[in-house]
């Protein structure tokens, strides 16, 4: 898996060799702790859970305890894999009627209606004890030293801080703990999140039902409805994930496993089986004529997703028809040279904020796991007695009379995050995944497409300059990187191009050299974090 660099030029990371275990995750704290879980003897999801829960403290901005997770599991790099679904449901009084007798025609970002009941907290649990070789307690003390004695901010948080400052400054709560004396920590300074160190504390020792019964369980119900939430505690006594059989589609001679709906990796399965349609005769995939494709391919899928994509407890989402060949080739024949102008407008926020984590252990047993607060620091509401930053996945919900993904009592809302696993002849290659929330899907796309179709190695897969038409916007938004040559290209075939504002996206991936007995790790330079392995 160490390929030629004849087509990158720019100053890099190498990708990361080692025989006997291996974590990439987006802070380098979270990825040291995965080892050290690893080298005591755990297994890749007690390192996958006990990153995540650092990454809770150390990347507040992005994940938390009051946030969602999904992961797949591989048992001994089988395919025989187990997923899980943590995505919260909204309170069981929460009927689209409801909302429209109070006038509400949408869900805004720091509303108490956009935060369903948090999952991340019995997703970890449930993944530990049925998966796990360590006690739960064991696990989060890393995140619970970090949260009591302090941690140092890196420089991707640092400005991801500062480009949330008004989310943070339009909670009294949030600011008390995220701009101490009413400043943001400067990058290098010491920052302490002392309630949540003794909330994690408590989950430590009670496990789910310290998150969903009793005191913490109280005071989320009691703060959200004080701002007219209508959660209330049996909505969070009844809170459970389930586990989910994985779908999947081939892409050029390996298999691409994904959680089913309502995680939108059904998107990324139609993507990658439009672009298999093209034949690969670009010389790089900054081609003109290649982007122009993935763009038109993503505009298709991700109308697709805006359509269909919901709760499948709630409504059928048409996942055979989706992925079906007739449904594909009409997608493919529908790419011509010009862009396509005629979707239609679409409804859902913009979002990018996620921490996914890849684990390999010595047995190969193999961890892809993700968790969210979904946009910068959630809804911003922080419970202030436990130090809970609450997430805002019912933003994703849409308010439309008799729209799948309408909210509903008990739904779980269309989600982004997606955990990812690709295989071959019955074994697990590479547990991967992308960050950057509606990117994901297309981020799927351009990885793989980089590192299977252009020989790319692990790393130069992850580093390479990224576009993505944002279904939101209706644009083309490039890194800064993109040669010029190559916007005026797109520009001529009626693309609207803007330069993004942040990085696009990040992601981590293992491979697993069966062959030579090794494992090869990347970790994406748009984030703070790092492979590592041992």
């Amino acid at each position: 898996m160490i390929k030629n660099k004849t087509y990158y030029q720019a100053i890099g990371k190498e990708p990361i060799v080692a025989k006997n275990g291996m974590a990439a995750t987006s802070h380098p704290i979270a990825t040291e702790v995965a080892i050290e879980v690893l080298k005591a003897g755990g297994n890749a999801m007690d390192a996958a859970v006990s990153a995540c829960a650092v990454q809770c403290v150390v990347e507040p901005q992005s994940t938390g305890i009051g946030g969602d997770c999904f992961a797949i599991f591989s048992p001994l790099g089988k395919t025989n894999y187990s997923a899980y679904n943590g995505s919260g449901r909204t309170p069981a009084a929460a009927d689209s009627s409801w909302y429209r007798s109070q006038g509400i025609t949408n869900i805004s970002e720091q509303s108490p209606h956009a935060v369903t009941i948090p999952g991340a907290v019995d997703a970890w649990d449930c993944l530990i004890r049925d998966h796990g070789r360590m006690k739960l307690a064991e696990i989060l003390e890393p995140a619970i030293k970090l949260a009591k004695n302090g941690y140092k901010i890196l420089e991707r948080v640092g400005r991801d801080f500062k480009h949330a400052e008004y989310y943070i400054n339009s909670s009294s709560n949030a600011g008390k703990i995220f701009m101490p004396n009413g400043v943001l920590p400067e990058v290098g300074e010491i920052h302490q999140q002392p309630l949540l160190a003794k909330t994690l504390d408590i989950i430590a020792s009670e496990g789910r039902e310290g998150f969903y019964h009793g005191k913490i369980a109280e005071d989320l119900v009691t703060y959200l409805q004080s701002l007219g939430g209508l959660h209330t505690l049996k909505d969070f006594h009844n809170a459970s994930g389930n586990y989910i059989d994985p779908i999947s589609a081939e892409f050029n001679g390996y298999e691409v496993y994904q959680c089913p709906p309502n995680g939108q990796g059904i998107i990324a399965l139609m993507l990658l089986k439009i672009m298999e349609r093209f034949k690969n005769n670009n010389n790089s995939p900054l081609d003109p004529e290649l982007v122009h494709r993935e763009i038109e391919a993503g505009k298709l899928a991700y109308h697709y997703r805006d359509l269909y994509l919901a709760d499948p407890d709630h409504t059928g989402v048409p996942v055979d028809e989706m992925l079906s060949h007739e449904t594909i080739t009409r997608l493919f024949k529908t790419i011509g040279n010009k862009a396509i102008q005629s979707l239609s407008e679409y409804e859902l926020p913009n979002h990018q904020d996620t921490v996914y984590i890849s684990v390999v252990d010595k047995e190969r047993n193999c961890a892809s796991f993700i968790n969210t607060l979904f946009m910068p620091f959630g809804s911003g509401l922080l419970e202030p007695n436990s130090g809970v930053l609450l997430h805002n996945r019912g933003c994703g919900f849409s308010m439309r009379r008799g729209h799948p993904n309408q909210i509903a009592g008990g739904k779980r809302p269309l989600h982004t995050i997606i955990p990812a696993m690709l295989a071959k002849n019955g074994r697990t290659i590479m547990p991967f995944g992308v960050m950057g929330g509606a990117y994901q899907a297309f981020g799927h796309l351009q990885f793989l497409s980089r590192l299977i179709n252009y020989n790319y190695d692990i790393q130069q897969a992850m580093d390479i300059p990224r576009f993505f038409p944002n279904p939101m916007t209706g644009e083309v938004e490039i890194e800064e990187e993109i040669n010029p040559e190559l916007i005026k290209q797109i520009k001529m075939r009626g693309h609207k191009v803007v330069l993004s504002s942040s990085p696009i996206g990040g992601s981590q991936a293992i491979w697993i050299d069966y062959k030579n007995g090794t494992l090869v790790g990347g970790s994406d330079p748009r984030k703070d974090g790092c492979a590592q392995g041992y």
